[in-house]
């Protein structure tokens, strides 16, 4: 079926993001993170999405406790900054704000007090360290269903420690969490690792939502460079990623 059309065909359908409709991985919140910094990069970024057929971006700065100390107050505040340059310079484009929670020391307490930026049905997205694997990650992710939240794990395909092929990713998943990929990995933006961990996960259907991850303008360039890519193509127009029901 898909396979064929390549059979078929010497040049890959042209094509945009707009089946997805949403994006909700992104860092446009002008200075709280490593993201835009000024509100003139955040509507550059914002742009951007518009031209790769986005309609809805779900904005998710970093809450880290050593590094980027933010609240869902600040987050929101700062939503209402960038909501309100969009309706001055007349830019048709949904955005909410939620955050990119890192499983550090204090991430529990912020479970328990409730103070959680989630987003849509209470999907709650969250990371992990790039260089130590986590020994609780069971624990947490039952911990955030049993508070009523639906975890997703940002960019899975970037923790290197996670050595035993698919079956890290699939007691992952049996734990009840969902996978973003971020889409650059598929073209080796990151590293060549992380492509094959993320083409495997695209083949073999274990990928819920796509997120472009986008901090800056080289971001975008490689997100326009993704709608060459077979993976993606066939990631969009297999029809089970998610991104269009929040």
């Amino acid at each position: 079926m898909f396979f064929d059309f390549f059979k078929k065909n010497d040049t890959l359908p042209k094509l945009d993001f707009s089946s997805l409709k949403t994006d909700m991985h992104s860092h446009f919140i002008p200075g709280i993170d490593d993201g835009a910094q000024t509100m003139e990069q955040s509507i550059v970024l914002i742009k951007k999405m518009l031209d790769l057929g986005y309609t809805k971006i779900i904005t998710t700065p970093h809450i880290m406790a050593d590094y980027y100390r933010n609240t869902p107050e600040i987050i929101l505040s700062g939503l209402d900054k960038v909501r309100a340059e969009l309706q001055a310079q007349s830019i048709d484009i949904e955005i909410d704000a939620a955050a990119e929670y890192y499983l550090d020391e204090t991430f529990e307490n912020k479970l328990n007090s409730g103070n959680i930026l989630s987003f849509s049905d209470k999907y709650l997205l969250f990371e992990l360290s790039f260089v130590n694997p986590p020994s609780n990650i069971e624990y947490m992710i039952k911990k955030m269903n049993d508070k009523g939240y639906k975890p997703i794990l940002a960019h899975p395909e970037r923790y290197s420690y996670f050595k035993n092929g698919l079956d890290d990713y699939y007691r992952i998943k049996e734990y009840g969490c969902y996978f973003q990929l971020n889409t650059m990995s598929l073209i080796g933006y990151y590293d060549k690792n992380s492509q094959r961990t993320a083409r495997d996960l695209i083949t073999n259907n274990m990928i819920d939502f796509l997120g472009s991850d986008m901090h800056h303008t080289k971001h975008a360039s490689a997100l326009k460079e993704t709608l060459s890519s077979k993976y993606v193509i066939e990631a969009l127009q297999e029809n089970y990623l998610m991104n269009d029901e929040l």
